[in-house]
């Protein structure tokens, strides 16, 4: 469920027209809904707690959605933070997630990012590889603290909505196998400067069949009581994310409950905690790109253009992962429904959003929404082209705030220093 819906004819997010927000901010513009942003974190915990996980350490990826605003709404219903830079523990903990709900992950973590997730004591340190655990205790000697990590293991289970987001696969970058997990655990145990405290797993993104995270799960556990029967202490298994969301050409994904009870029947007698890792399921259907049509452009052959001053700098979905947006005019027309190519004022042929989409009637002027863009859009937003970044905003039932602005050519241009030859 989302809160953007049509009221009195025209699209809104809460209470808000969304042409008053493109009226007072501007297009194009990401806008979020508060409402459906805690609507979507209190189904996936209750969930989890109605099949009996006990205090579950849901970790927003906030890759999906970095905006301080976002964060520390989610922050206030007791969500972590699964984060892969030193960029987003600062963001996390500038919103207000405690250190010890912050989860650090990624393939390639500098030392410099490791002794800082050491310095604020994040819960856990996601070790993906045999080099890396090296790093990590060399930069806890040298801090003199102890580093508390989880080993991710790649437990090679195809899943995700695309080949680029599909992360569990033996020939994918991240995570030890099996039997460099139970190695490397042992080695770490009797370190001095390392803390293994469980086991972490994450296989895709945008999965919408339960199969592949029950296989991967039921294989975790597995790892989870080997462990234990050598005598291995550990108390955490981190299950990832990557629980689809309904982008409307697709099949109706797997409910937060269906998902639970795969998780309860994984796990059931492992006497661990669980922790998770959300973005996508949180934060897609909360937000949506609001843009506007420049113009129309047919061509003699019929081939009909929509063109838009939004573009793949601004949504990148599109061209990088064919990713489907459902496209809604913000005030309908009456009218017929025509093929259109929907393209942005980029220089590239693939700044296309989609081709020969029906879409209703449209006329210069006309503001257009695309659907399910609060994950991995304005995060992965840039300035190619020397566009301004597009700017967020937040509503929260009959009020909105701007809380990312749309920065001037001014300010980029400021952002820069000229060689002192030149």
């Amino acid at each position: 469920m989302n809160h953007f819906e049509l009221r009195d004819g025209e699209l809104s997010c809460e209470d808000v027209p969304l042409a008053a927000i493109a009226e007072a901010v501007g297009t194009p513009v990401y806008i979020y809904s508060t409402a459906t942003f805690e609507r979507h974190y209190t189904v996936l915990r209750d969930a989890l707690e109605a099949e009996g996980v006990r205090d579950p350490l849901i970790a927003f990826a906030v890759k999906a959605n970095s905006n301080l605003a976002v964060l520390r709404t989610l922050a206030q219903l007791g969500a972590g933070a699964d984060t892969v830079s030193e960029g987003e523990i600062r963001r996390a903990l500038a919103a207000g997630v405690p250190p010890e709900r912050i989860v650090f992950s990624g393939v390639g973590k500098t030392r410099t990012e490791i002794a800082f997730a050491l310095s604020v004591g994040v819960c856990e340190i996601n070790v993906e590889s045999e080099p890396e655990m090296i790093a990590i205790a060399q930069v806890a000697e040298s801090l003199g603290r102890r580093a508390t990590i989880a080993f991710r293991v790649n437990p090679d289970v195809a899943a995700g909505g695309h080949a680029k987001i599909a992360t569990g696969k033996s020939e994918n970058k991240f995570g030890v196998s099996f039997a460099e997990a139970e190695r490397l655990y042992a080695n770490a145990t009797n370190n001095a400067w390392l803390k293994p405290v469980g086991v972490a797993c994450h296989i895709g993104s945008q999965i919408t069949d339960l199969a592949p995270m029950a296989e991967a799960f039921s294989k975790m556990a597995g790892l989870v009581r080997r462990l234990k029967g050598e005598g291995l202490e550990v108390e955490r298994l981190d299950l990832g994310g990557g629980l689809g969301v309904p982008y409307f050409n697709q099949p109706e994904p797997p409910s937060p409950s269906e998902y639970a009870k795969v998780v309860a029947e994984a796990t059931r007698g492992l006497d661990v905690t669980l922790a998770f890792e959300p973005g996508r399921v949180i934060a897609a259907n909360a937000g949506v790109l609001l843009a506007k049509v420049l113009h129309i452009h047919e061509r003699p052959e019929g081939r009909r253009f929509l063109v838009l001053d939004a573009a793949m700098n601004d949504l990148l979905r599109p061209a990088m992962y064919d990713a489907y947006h459902d496209i809604r005019a913000v005030s309908p027309r009456q009218g017929p429904v025509r093929p259109y190519d929907v393209v942005g004022p980029v220089c590239e042929t693939g700044d296309t959003f989609t081709r020969d989409r029906d879409l209703p009637a449209f006329e210069a002027g006309d503001l257009v929404a695309f659907m399910s863009a609060g994950a991995y859009g304005a995060s992965m937003a840039s300035e190619y082209n020397s566009r301004p970044l597009v700017p967020e905003v937040l509503v929260k039932g009959s009020e909105f705030a701007v809380v990312r602005p749309r920065p001037t050519y001014e300010e980029m241009l400021a952002r820069e220093t000229t060689a002192p030859w030149l």
